[in-house]
């Protein structure tokens, strides 16, 4: 069986890869053209993350890489090219895309739209009529703040938190209404905000949660923060629009990775089937400003709505926009699909403050991991 992967040396891809020579001989890997080695960063991810030699030394023989533009039809590649690729396929996984909460629209659709329409051109085009895994988000839900979304939801009526989420609902929309207009079965895959606890590494995609390192670290050069052995009475409070009793679902990206597959492995309905891939647990929105307190020699804070006066860190933390309407959330995603098909499951892993700041250390965090 012939398979093909789009992202897959993205955060969630590497894992995917990881999963997907588990069940199968090789792997047809859609890199983008000219991003560098798709081979080698996926080696690089296998030796960091603890994967058998055998399975490294491998790689070569089993992974091929074809370099496409994801955003021009017929994913930029010659037409014959094109036409061969097509009709080889047996499976699709689309996992590639802009994750940039806070890119411009137009941006995140080319990516996340219209490259989403060209996977499907191909999969239409293929004499073999490949089934199509599209990796989506939990978060096509929308700005809806509470309640509980469930797996068969689509629709705008509450807007969108950000630009992100708007773009993966058109993507989704678009591709149901291909599984409709084709008679063909598609499987949509929606995880929450995917995390991890191995720690960042040059060359490798970073955990989305890492916005937070990266405010800290900003500020610290820019002279905003005091030093790490300041009293806590004395550590400036920064203000955060957020609901303490919010809370929001965090995913280990390697059990979401194992969560697919094995969703894959299902026969499909023949229509769109969509699966809330989440976690067993929410996390607490108090447990994300504890991490950043863990991070940074501040005291947070939460309030209704975002101050007009800004502190410097305060301010810092607006470059990242897109994030912070999450603070706020109450609402809970129904996985009753994935547990009716897979029976109870639990990823044996508890998201927690230590958890999340493992995954976010860097030569400023690695130092105050134990800081309270």
């Amino acid at each position: 069986m012939r398979v093909a992967l789009t992202g897959a040396t993205g955060f969630l891809g590497l894992r995917l890869v990881r999963r997907l020579l588990d069940r199968y001989a090789s792997l047809t890997v859609l890199g983008h053209a000219g991003s560098g080695c798709a081979l080698s960063r996926i080696t690089r991810f296998m030796e960091l993350s603890g994967a058998p030699a055998a399975l490294i030394a491998e790689l070569p023989t089993r992974l091929r890489v074809v370099e496409i533009d994801l955003c021009r039809p017929e994913l930029g590649l010659p037409a014959a090219e094109y036409r061969r690729l097509a009709d080889e396929l047996d499976v699709i996984w689309h996992c590639a895309g802009n994750i940039n909460l806070d890119d411009d629209l137009g941006s995140l659709r080319l990516t996340n739209v219209e490259g989403t329409r060209h996977v499907l051109e191909l999969a239409a085009s293929g004499a073999r009529r490949p089934l199509v895994h599209h990796i989506g988000t939990a978060f096509v839900g929308g700005a809806r703040r509470e309640g509980v979304v469930y797996e068969d939801e689509l629709e705008d009526r509450h807007g969108f938190e950000n630009s992100y989420e708007r773009s993966k609902y058109e993507a989704e929309v678009l591709v149901r209404d291909w599984s409709r207009l084709h008679g063909r079965p598609v499987v949509v895959m929606r995880p929450s905000v995917l995390v991890t606890d191995l720690p960042p590494s040059p060359g490798l995609p970073q955990h989305p949660l890492q916005f937070l390192a990266r405010i800290v670290e900003s500020s610290a050069r820019g002279g905003g923060l005091p030093e790490r052995d300041v009293p806590e009475e004395r550590r400036p409070v920064v203000r955060l629009a957020g609901d303490p009793r919010g809370h929001l679902n965090l995913m280990p990206v390697e059990h979401a990775a194992a969560v697919m597959v094995r969703l894959a492995n299902r026969p499909p309905s023949g229509r769109a089937d969509v699966y809330h891939v989440v976690h067993d647990h929410d996390v607490a929105t108090t447990v994300l400003t504890a991490l950043v307190e863990r991070i940074a020699p501040v005291r947070v804070r939460l309030v209704r709505k975002r101050p007009d006066q800004r502190a410097r860190l305060e301010a810092a933390v607006d470059l990242y926009p897109g994030f912070t309407p999450y603070l706020s959330h109450r609402r809970r995603f129904d996985d009753t699909r994935v547990r009716s098909l897979l029976g109870p499951f639990s990823s044996g892993i508890r998201v927690d403050l230590d958890y999340l700041t493992a995954g976010i250390s860097t030569s400023r965090t690695a130092t105050t991991a134990g800081a309270p």
